[in-house]
């Protein structure tokens, strides 16, 4: 029979550690610490309880922690000498079906990770969405991870312990995380949808406008229609809009979502998290026949990463009239020019179409957008959700150093003007100036010295500046003392330099009525409210030029990484953003239940 919540706040600290054992494999004092934090609202509650018990018990009881658990397909396994909660997950996994060649392969890999760690490799063989990885997942992300850092690895480790703990915990309580799942279900089906040249390779790639984003763009409407939206049509540049109307004619609307474009290789989470979790949300507003004061417009905006042609935010802009004319003529690598790609995908490809979608920013409520971190914090942090509190602005700078070519051997140390050096010199000084401000960030993404040599100082550099921060004054004094530095580090080693701004994009703060209904919900579902400023940057910044907006982050899996195919989230902090939204929905409603 399952446990519920009541029945462990009322156990007595022996019952509740019981009700609770196998959680953590042979580590009692986890559950122990944690219950003393009872009573626990959610499930989200104790597992986050649980996690920083491990995050505060210091290195040496995080070690022993590890190496408290079996090989996968190890000796113990063999034996059968597991828990009955590994011998099963071992067993789901097929790990006790593996071929000569495979356990073999897991033997070898066993024994490199003990050598170079001194523990044993960690993995949750259930994977992100509980139903088990293959064991060719298995062995690759050993492979992948044999290679990572000491410190990397012992928190990658943790990190797969706490999700063993999660799944574990759910089958005690029979928590299933539905819309979670269903959320997991839509993003894998709309994965199938790639590119030519990217699909043979199993890889993801769905630019503006190809037949892949035209398919991925159907298979949204599908999923929209049988969602229960009343209203679903494919715009004049391919956004695909959902409408669900309000309770009465005249209300305003909540507009929410995210792209569906990717960028080359990318992953499956990037932007379309943004508009399956309101879906999800309407598809049980729907089935509740339950219709909300306000109207909520669900869209999955046609193009964001600028990856076919260079126009950013193109299904977003649209919507605010910032549709640049001349996009219509530019031309893609293969000489397609994007009206007669628009034409071919039986769109108007007119200014006056285009024109039509602007919005009237009086009929809306704000936009609000659900996307997963792309970066480490919530990761490192045992956090499944973080409240935006703004969209960083940034400028963006292509920039060459001039100095003087010679030659290697003969030219003293205090007579060169070597180009590259000064370049060095400003990424040292960029990284000391952004850690500074605590949340600024500086970057140096391309460096190049052309016609460089082994044996000649670099006579010239060409290289980019990209510098971010949560609000454009922070932004804007970044880049003075930046520049300031460049001139004096030129000055003073006698070469030259020029810079060229190739793009500016002020910060967008979370207007703060909005963001606090994210807190509120957060809250309410008995996680800590963690607020931090976006990097990148989203749709939600041009929405931001006419109307509130506010995010809300989703942890990422695999240290956070994105435009990767290595993106990843679990299930289960799916479900918790989608419980999330719907708490957002009510509160705006003004209907608590």
């Amino acid at each position: 029979m399952a446990l519920t919540l009541q029945q462990l706040n009322a156990a007595d600290e022996a019952q509740a550690a019981r009700m609770l054992d196998g959680l953590y494999e042979h580590s009692p004092w986890i559950v122990q610490a944690a219950l003393a934090l009872r009573p626990f609202r959610s499930l989200a509650q104790l597992k986050h309880a649980m996690t920083r018990v491990v995050s505060e018990a210091g290195q040496e009881a995080q070690l022993a922690l590890i190496r408290a658990h079996p090989e996968l397909a190890g000796k113990a396994m063999v034996s059968k000498s597991l828990t009955s909660e590994s011998s099963s997950e071992q067993d789901k996994a097929g790990l006790t079906a593996c071929t000569p060649d495979e356990f073999a392969r897991l033997q070898k890999l066993n024994a490199g990770y003990n050598a170079r760690f001194g523990f044993p490799f960690i993995l949750a063989v259930r994977g992100p969405r509980g139903t088990g990885l293959s064991r060719a997942d298995i062995i690759e992300t050993f492979e992948r991870r044999l290679a990572n850092p000491a410190d990397i690895e012992i928190a990658e480790c943790l990190r797969n312990i706490h999700r063993i703990a999660e799944l574990r915990l759910n089958d005690k309580f029979a928590a299933e995380p539905s819309l979670g799942n269903l959320v997991w279900d839509w993003q894998q089906a709309l994965s199938e949808f790639s590119d030519p040249g990217y699909q043979e390779k199993g890889q993801l790639t769905v630019t503006y406008l190809t037949d892949a984003h035209r398919a991925a763009a159907a298979r949204i409407v599908q999923d929209m229609r049988e969602s229960g939206f009343d209203e679903v049509a494919i715009d004049a540049v391919g956004n695909v809009v959902g409408r669900y109307r309000a309770a009465a004619a005249g209300a305003k609307t909540l507009m929410t979502g995210s792209h569906y474009d990717t960028v080359r290789n990318g992953g499956r989470y990037d932007g379309r998290l943004g508009f399956f979790t309101p879906m999800a949300c309407v598809r049980e507003l729907a089935r509740q026949g339950r219709r909300l004061p306000f109207g909520v417009e669900v869209i999955a905006f046609a193009e964001e990463e600028g990856q076919r042609y260079k126009a950013t935010f193109l299904g977003s802009g649209a919507l605010i009239g910032a549709f640049k004319p001349e996009w219509l003529d530019q031309k893609d690598a293969d000489g397609v020019a994007m009206r007669d790609a628009m034409k071919h995908a039986r769109l108007p490809a007119t200014l006056e179409a285009i024109a039509g979608l602007r919005r009237n920013p009086a009929d809306y409520l704000g936009f609000v957008e659900v996307h997963i971190e792309q970066g480490p914090v919530l990761n490192e942090s045992g956090l499944p959700l973080g409240i935006v509190t703004s969209i960083n602005g940034g400028v963006r700078y292509q920039c060459e150093v001039t100095g003087m070519a010679s030659h290697a051997g003969t030219t003293p140390m205090d007579r060169r003007r070597d180009a590259a050096a000064a370049v060095a010199e400003l990424a040292l000084y960029i990284e000391k100036r952004a850690a500074r401000d605590g949340d600024s960030v500086g970057t140096i993404g391309m460096l190049e010295v052309p016609g460089g040599s082994i044996n000649v100082v670099p006579g010239r550099c060409l290289f980019s500046l990209d510098l971010r921060a949560p609000t454009d004054a922070q932004r804007d004094a970044l880049v003075g003392d930046v520049l300031g530095e460049l001139k004096a580090i030129c000055d003073r080693r006698g070469v030259r330099y020029v810079t060229e701004e190739t793009m500016r994009a002020a910060a967008a703060p979370s207007a703060p009525a909005l963001q606090r209904q994210w807190e509120r919900a957060v809250e309410a579902l008995g996680v800590p409210v963690y607020r931090m400023p976006s990097g990148a940057g989203h749709d939600a910044m041009k929405l931001h030029e006419v109307m509130p907006q506010a995010m809300l982050f989703v942890r990422g899996q695999n240290a956070g990484i994105s435009h990767n195919p290595l993106e990843s989230t679990t299930s289960d902090d799916m479900q918790l953003a989608i419980e999330a939204f719907g708490l957002l929905l009510d509160n705006l409603a003004g209907d608590p239940a």
